[in-house]
């Protein structure tokens, strides 16, 4: 049924495409800060890791750079934390980042870091260049500074009390126990965490990138140009920050650690790490160059260069519009493609670092890679479940039951299992030599897998060019479960009882076999990009060279010699036991409640609880005075913040025949972007009431959970806009 829009696809993709003379893919720099989780992997490595290795074997000239982001508040933060200092913070997390990402079979051509001398010089250059040609402007703002330690403070080094809350562990961007997101200025008496002083205001100046000025050009590249091919989620995002008013983005701060400003009257400032951040891709790109004695720069300035960014959703923003802008003004090329991933959540709950809710890579890799029944099959096991699942389009959930369902009923049974039991009908009934192919007795069974093979060419090279992993990845599994299929309808082993008396049906076994060895052959070239170990292993048990997994050998069936020797059979998977799975839960459970025992709330002061109880409730209604209320299902179209109001946001509201502007107060708990396309649950009938200048006609119906955290109120299920809630 998916056949033909997947061919339409093709052609539409044949038609429009020029191929591109190289290839530069990138994957977002994960910060020195601490492991990385199963999030990130799916979100912005996996993807690209499969992107590369298919590109490499089509034969292209591929380059995938990735590196440590070493700069900004995050890293002094930890070094205090761990009592050491910022340089051992980011050599201790980049070397295990590296060996991590080693470990899980990523196959970037270099894997740099931002601290490293060509890094800083690039940087520097390119702000240099941008500074020269008046395309930075310098304001002047007051800031909080520390008078006793002489430094100006960011926002994680502003300690005070919640506002929403009342706790006292506030800090300048967001309370660490109700989560609401702060600033500096809403702080109860805030004070230094340098100090421990009260800070106080002081005016400082800063460079900033004036993004407004580039609005026409970033609309038409963006909300034009690339309305069609780039996903929904990126256009929304976009859509919503351009439309919302692009505002000067500081590319400076007043920090000691970071990229000194090459300007005398830069002294004490650093570069802002989202600008030197992304700069890492070109500084890896010279680096690799200087490694390999080739030249960097048709990688970054040549028009038939094709550039691919694999982030998550929370860098979108600043891969879409700010660093594109950047190379614009640089003069470099722009990115063809930005496939941002949604987030991947655990167990139900959202990944969190500081709740220790999170699988690490380095965890997985010591609790499977590394056990004595792991090794690189779990490697690919891992791989192969996180792309099954992967968030490409909406938010997703790794279940470790989900993950053992994953591995036993789809790598194990249908996949594992066709090629385990060719090899072992192969060597028992061919003498474990590849048959012989009698065109004679081909029939309807047989050509209609031939035809499955060269069609399962088509369709996953055309989904990848669309970066529709988790669909290209089906249709390999599809293709082994046809092979079992296949199996099933020729029954070798059957035949094989009336050999005695019927020695001719021996034809009829090898042309099977055969069949299922040439299909064996075209599955490891299929399946390479995104289970590199198991296409490996499958070439050694067929003997031959890695040049078969070559792209241009995908769906011929001559792949095997008649006649050549196999290895003995062995098995690709293992099964995931249930003790493995009530391990791993247990140990997530545990892990959690360990980070909560020391934050449980003090007990209430006396009478505190009696205070609670006494609060009164609201007057009883009757149903005519609820009836008076008319309540409406809407889909928030656009949303941006309100000038000088940190709480409010201006949202756009879809009501079916209609759309009305509303202002909100979610803010504080909601960025503009992550909001655009959510259902949620309007009053339509309330009196229209001006805020902030701006007439707001409804209200969205939220919910308050303890911790202070507001939630939309919205249908299970998506329904038209304008239906109607009773």
């Amino acid at each position: 049924m998916i056949l033909i829009p997947v061919f339409l696809q093709a052609i539409k993709a044949s038609a429009k495409m020029t191929l591109p003379k190289r290839y530069l893919i990138t994957s977002a720099l994960p910060y020195a800060n601490g492991l990385k989780h199963v999030g990130h992997l799916a979100g912005a490595y996996i993807p690209a890791d499969i992107y590369a290795r298919y590109q490499r074997a089509q034969k292209r000239d591929v380059l995938f750079v990735c590196g440590s982001d070493e700069h900004g508040t995050a890293i002094p933060i930890q070094a205090t934390k761990e009592g050491t200092t910022p340089r051992a913070i980011i050599d201790k997390y980049h070397a295990a980042m590296k060996q991590d990402f080693e470990d899980l079979s990523m196959s970037f051509d270099i894997y740099h870091r931002t601290s490293e001398p060509i890094h800083h010089e690039t940087a520097q250059e390119f702000f240099t260049y941008l500074n020269d040609r008046n395309e930075l402007e310098v304001k002047e703002t007051e800031q909080y500074y520390d008078e006793e330690a002489h430094s100006f403070l960011a926002d994680r080094y502003i300690k005070g009390t919640c506002p929403n809350c009342g706790s006292d562990r506030a800090f300048g961007d967001q309370c660490e126990t109700c989560g609401r997101t702060l600033s500096p200025d809403e702080l109860i008496n805030p004070v230094s965490t340098l100090s421990g002083k009260a800070p106080v205001k002081r005016k400082t100046s800063h460079w900033y990138l004036p993004l407004g000025k580039h609005e026409n050009f970033l609309r038409k590249w963006i909300l034009e140009q690339h309305r069609d091919d780039w996903r929904p989620t990126v256009i929304g995002q976009c859509k919503s920050w351009i439309e919302g008013g692009l505002q000067s983005r500081a590319v400076t701060r007043d920090l000691d650690w970071g990229i000194r400003v090459p300007l005398p009257e830069g002294a004490g400032k650093v570069l802002y790490v989202w600008f030197d951040a992304p700069i890492g891709y070109i500084s890896a790109t010279k680096q690799w160059a200087l490694d390999h004695q080739k030249d960097w720069k048709p990688y970054w300035y040549e028009k038939d260069t094709k550039l691919v960014h694999f982030i998550g959703k929370d860098n979108i923003v600043f891969h879409c519009i700010i660093f594109p802008l950047m190379l614009k003004l640089h003069g470099n090329i722009l990115p063809e493609n930005v496939p941002a991933n949604e987030f991947l959540n655990l167990e139900g709950d959202k990944m969190s670092t500081s709740r220790n809710w999170k699988l690490d890579m380095r965890d997985y890799i010591n609790d499977f890679v590394k056990q004595e029944n792991g090794g690189t099959q779990c490697v690919d096991m891992l791989r192969y479940y996180l792309t099954q699942i992967a968030p490409e389009t909406k938010d997703s959930e790794f279940m470790w039951k989900g993950f053992q369902d994953a591995v036993n009923s789809e790598l194990v049974s249908i996949f594992g299992n066709f090629v385990n039991r060719t090899w072992v009908l192969m060597h028992k009934l061919c003498g474990g030599k590849v048959p012989g192919l009698h065109e004679e007795l081909l029939d309807e069974t047989d050509q209609g897998l031939a035809e499955d093979i060269r069609n399962a060419k088509t369709k996953i090279e055309a989904l990848l060019e669309e970066y529709k992993f988790r669909e290209a990845l089906f249709e390999v599994i599809d293709l082994s479960r046809k092979g079992n299929q296949y199996m099933q309808k020729k029954e070798p082993w059957i035949l094989a009882k009336s050999l005695a008396e019927k020695p001719e049906l021996q034809k009829k076994i090898d042309t099977a076999l055969h069949m299922c060895l040439q299909l064996t052959a075209n599955l490891a070239i299929l399946v390479n990009p995104f289970l590199p170990n198991t296409a490996k292993k499958m070439i050694h048990l067929m003997k031959v060279v890695d040049k078969l997994l070559d792209w241009e050998n995908a769906g011929n069936l001559k792949l095997l010699r008649v006649g050549y020797s196999l290895r003995e059979p062995q098995l690709l998977f293992r099964k995931i036991e249930d003790t493995e799975i009530t391990a791993q839960i247990e140990k997530l459970k545990s892990g959690l409640k360990k980070m909560e025992e020391p934050k449980k709330a003090a007990p209430p002061a006396a009478g505190e609880e009696e205070v609670k109880k006494e609060i009164p409730a609201k007057p009883e209604i009757n149903f005519d005075d609820f009836a008076k209320i008319e309540l409406k299902v809407g889909t928030i179209v656009a949303a941006e913040k309100v000038e000088k109001a940190d709480k409010l946001l201006k949202l756009s509201v879809d009501l079916g025949t209609e759309t009305r502007t509303i202002v909100s107060g979610i803010a504080l708990h909601y960025q503009p972007e992550e909001i655009v396309g959510r259902q949620v649950t309007v009053v339509t009938n309330l009196a229209p009431r001006k805020m902030r200048g701006i007439e707001s006609n409804g209200m969205i119906l939220m919910a308050e959970d303890k911790a202070g955290k507001l939630h939309f109120i919205q249908p299970g299920n998506l329904v038209d806009p304008g239906s109607t809630v009773s």
